[in-house]
């Protein structure tokens, strides 16, 4: 998100701090053979554009300039006459042309529009990172150029207002996204044919733009017109306003990545699990955000819809609830804690909270229980540890852990045992938080006097297969906690059970041909 000094700096300013771009870096225009397009190859080979590279509006060394054209092939000896065109372009302005030829035999649930969008942006990317390596540049020095106008702008903005969209829709087409850049967006159709006319250059019309059963054409050529009868200036009073979303939701978009890194208590592959106090306390607008983030960094193609938001934000609200998202995401809420889970999470991952009374299923068929231990007067706990882990039973592991050092009152453990589990452990916040290792655990195991070890390096002492290792359940006080216990290997020295412990928590890993 820029700041004042940043957007709104001189040109030469721009270019004096070292901004502008690799001059042997590839600018790839993406000529379809149409009016706009056209427009954008002849003004990049004769005129001024602005790539924004810092420099403002400025010539392109000629030999920077590549151009791609995609041949759908969607339309028959027409689709063939657009790429004669462009290279008809090409030839007369002597810059090197890559063509690429697509088929859509499936659509996997994409409209063709969409489908052929992916296709083009797919290609520029490809053509790009080849370019890049031929001109041993960083691929970030590189602009990919596209031909979108301030109609194509206004077009885009109607689309979305139709289909319900937030702000990130209503902003339309962004001048930059990245390398992408749009030097015409403030030039109309209707500009850019009068300046081919001018110059006495051609261009191809796609008949498939009549249609008005495409909603882009039903805008272009029903909506747009009315509108414009109440403003001339339709397209550039939308494409201020699309300046204005874009900026908004760019700072909204930070405020809400900043709030999710603040409330995020454990991330690993397949894993998000939020402070679901902490989301409750947002504001709407930054937790809708927040949780579209998350479900992003689970899988990029999720397609959240507004209602799938709204119904985890109940779920938070309320403090209890689960729901399938898009994507086969299980969101849910548990002691406190907002967890989405992936598929494959779900069946390889051990990660979630074990109740104390309670049991857990693990990734490798085994069971972990959580239960309760009151001691009695004149019994040493220290023996009965012990004992307990020389009997316990072959391929399985017990671990006697002091209630009081985890933090639950001693009054309370005792009345939830006293009432045979009738109580929910869930009121007397009894509960352990159970997953896989992760980079930079530490703990201070037991025998080592305190002394802090790497989760991984004693995993790699006690000859534990790398591949093995995310099937190790390591039990933590709360997500991303302190660990408690690496389940059949070591406890922690913080947690053992001492001669002035009244009520232990028993952890038990049950192997799988006990489980049940």
């Amino acid at each position: 998100m820029p700041t004042v000094s940043q957007r709104f700096v001189s040109h030469r300013a721009g270019a004096a701090s070292g901004r502008a771009l690799d001059p042997s870096a590839p600018v790839v225009l993406m000529v379809s053979g149409g009016a706009d397009s056209t427009a954008l190859l002849v003004m990049a080979c004769t005129s001024k554009l602005d790539i924004m590279d810092g420099r403002g509006p400025a010539r392109i060394a000629r030999e920077r300039i590549h151009v791609l054209h995609v041949n759908h092939h969607l339309r028959g000896e027409a689709s063939d006459a657009d790429e004669e065109h462009v290279r008809g372009l090409c030839e007369r302005y002597g810059v090197p042309l890559c063509v690429e030829h697509a088929s859509f035999t499936e659509l996997n649930g994409q409209n063709l529009e969409a489908a052929a969008r992916e296709v083009r942006y797919a290609a520029a990317r490809r053509y790009v990172r080849e370019l890049c390596q031929e001109a041993g540049c960083p691929r970030t020095a590189a602009r990919i150029v596209t031909a979108h106008t301030a109609s194509d702008r206004a077009e885009t903005f109607f689309m979305n207002a139709i289909k319900g969209a937030g702000p990130a829709g209503l902003s339309s087409i962004p001048r930059r996204r990245n390398i992408i850049v749009r030097p015409l967006i403030d030039l109309t159709h209707e500009e850019l044919c009068r300046y081919l006319e001018v110059a006495g250059i051609a261009w191809q019309e796609d008949e498939s733009n009549q249609d008005t059963s495409y909603l882009r054409n039903f805008v272009r050529h029903r909506v747009i017109p009315v509108a414009r009868e109440r403003n001339e200036n339709l397209a550039r009073n939308v494409g201020v306003a699309c300046d204005i979303l874009g900026d908004e939701d760019a700072f909204m978009a930070h405020l809400a990545a900043t709030a999710l890194r603040s409330c995020t208590r454990r991330q690993q592959e397949g894993l998000v699990v939020l402070d679901a106090a902490r989301v409750a306390a947002a504001e709407v607008a930054i937790a809708r955000r927040m949780v579209r983030l998350a479900v992003k960094q689970l899988d990029a193609e999720a397609r959240l819809e507004m209602r799938h938001v709204e119904s985890i934000l109940r779920c938070v609200a309320a403090g209890e609830g689960s729901l399938t998202l898009p994507g086969n995401i299980d969101a849910r809420i548990e002691f406190g804690t907002l967890a989405l889970r992936t598929a494959s999470a779900r069946e390889h991952l051990v990660a979630g909270w074990i109740a104390v009374p309670g049991r857990m299923p693990l990734a490798n068929g085994a069971v972990l229980e959580a239960s309760l231990e009151r001691i009695p007067a004149g019994t040493d706990a220290v023996a009965l540890a012990r004992e307990a882990a020389a009997s316990s039973p072959a391929g399985g592991s017990v671990a006697y852990v002091d209630a009081a050092a985890l933090g639950y009152a001693e009054r309370d453990l005792v009345r939830l045992k006293e009432s045979g589990s009738s109580l929910p452990a869930e009121s007397l916040g009894a509960r352990l938080w159970v997953d896989a290792p992760a980079p930079g655990d530490l703990l201070c195991p037991l025998g080592m006097h305190g002394r802090s070890k790497k989760l991984s390096d004693l995993l790699g002492e006690e000859q534990v297969p790398v591949a093995e290792r995310p099937l190790v359940p390591v039990v933590r006080t709360a997500p991303g906690g302190s660990v408690v216990w690496v389940g059949g290997i070591r406890l922690d020295d913080r947690f053992k059970c001492t001669a002035a412990s009244k009520v232990l928590v028993k952890l038990v890993i049950h192997p799988q041909d006990l489980a049940l």
